[in-house]
């Protein structure tokens, strides 16, 4: 990793302090092994300005990381060939776990606004980017259909929707993605819930639909799993 990326990385994770020993190590070890983080940076995907509404934000590690990049790229500490980061990006976000928004907000403070919520019963407010990642596999089809319609709703024309999911067509890397989320969920106490996944092909058709422009992206670099990205454009 670039010594510039690897100062990025601390700085997006040393913020978790605040929240404990655990968050901190989770934060490092997640901003540096899954490869969506830094995609998401080096590519220049989200835009400079309006409201990024990351839904399942989790502990809001992206949050952070856009926040950090921000920092870094103004100072000059930037690392060279990566597109500009969005500098006046208003950064949302949401989850189901109150103990994952409690910590979210230990880290990042008032530079985001954080609600622990269910993204069924959430109204979209109007974003320039909506991000969802590894979240719709929890939902039931239907509720997946309507989760992306909010988005679809929510976004401005030219907006950018950020998915992420597992590809059902992709074999062996299928197989290990679904055993991985297999036993995260037994660790979670949740051993039988019943995880939903569609083929990428299926993903796109559904997404366009919608009335997006959709590139694919695989997105499983350094891992064993089937993940692809799908990038989205409204209008």
């Amino acid at each position: 990793m670039d010594p510039r990326a690897k100062r990025l990385l601390e700085a997006a994770a040393q913020p978790y302090a605040a929240a404990g020993r655990y968050a901190l190590h989770f934060a490092r070890g997640k901003l540096r092994h899954d490869p969506v983080y830094f995609f998401l940076l080096r590519r220049g995907l989200l835009p400079d300005r309006g409201r990024l509404l990351d839904v399942g934000c989790g502990r809001g590690l992206l949050l952070s990381l856009l926040r950090a990049a921000r920092e870094s790229y103004r100072a000059g500490r930037w690392p060279e060939g990566w597109a500009a980061p969005p500098l006046d990006l208003d950064l949302t976000g949401i989850d189901l776990r109150a103990d994952h928004v409690r910590i979210a907000r230990a880290a990042l403070g008032s530079d985001a606004h954080l609600e622990a919520r269910n993204l069924l019963d959430f109204d979209f407010p109007p974003s320039a980017a909506i991000v969802l990642l590894d979240v719709l596999l929890y939902l039931r089809e239907d509720e997946q259909q309507r989760a992306l319609g909010k988005a679809a709703a929510a976004l401005a024309s030219g907006g950018v929707l950020l998915l992420r999911e597992a590809d059902a067509g992709a074999g062996v890397a299928y197989g290990l993605s679904q055993l991985s989320e297999r036993l995260l969920e037994a660790l979670r106490g949740r051993p039988f819930a019943r995880l939903r996944y569609r083929r990428a092909a299926e993903w796109a058709g559904l997404l366009e639909s919608l009335g997006f422009r959709v590139a694919m992206e695989p997105m499983s670099e350094g891992t064993p799993f089937a993940n692809v990205l799908f990038v989205c454009k409204k209008g």
